[in-house]
């Protein structure tokens, strides 16, 4: 079964960050766009600009309020998920996403609001190792959808000893050379 992905941007300003969204979301097959609070949505000639077109091929609705759209989507079997940097957020690196998942992203400086952050099953971030605490929302979501979509699921820490020796090991080579 195909992962069913959505995004839901809150607050977003940037009309650039909207377009780059859905450039986005063409590329990692995402089902819908849900833009609430303020963010921008089309036709607006800032989101066509980075949009390139996707704007016309992604699915994609505008709704004031976010609340609204998060019960309705949790109520259908969809696991919220909001990419925020907060101490009890998971690493990215670490997350298993669910077969059907709602990422939501929000204010380029303020987040992912609170009232949504307690409706979130989950919280997720990507670690920062330079000087910056973070990325811009339209590059994180970019990493987070691609994260998503490629993620496979958790194997189950119950594996015998023998079986755990025959997976593959970041460490080792592959026959061709290659590292991984």
């Amino acid at each position: 079964m195909k992962r069913r992905i959505c995004l839901l941007a809150h607050n977003v300003r940037s009309l650039w960050n909207v377009g780059s969204f859905f450039r986005t979301c063409d590329a990692f097959a995402v089902e819908k766009i849900y833009l609430t609070g303020y963010t921008g949505h089309p036709p607006r000639k800032e989101i066509a600009k980075t949009a390139l077109g996707a704007e016309e091929s992604v699915p994609w609705e505008y709704l004031q309020d976010p609340v609204t759209i998060v019960n309705a989507l949790r109520s259908d079997g969809w696991s919220v998920v909001a990419l925020e940097l907060i101490e009890t957020a998971v690493e990215l690196r670490t997350y298993s996403p669910p077969e059907q998942i709602c990422l939501v992203v929000g204010h380029e400086l303020s987040g992912v609001p609170q009232e949504i952050l307690g409706l979130a099953e989950a919280t997720i971030k990507i670690s920062m190792l330079g000087t910056k605490e973070s990325l811009n929302v339209a590059v994180a979501a970019g990493i987070a959808l691609h994260h998503l979509r490629n993620a496979k699921p958790c194997l189950p820490a119950t594996l015998s000893p023998r079986r755990r020796r025959r997976l593959p090991r970041p460490d080792r080579e592959f026959p061709s050379g290659r590292t991984r």
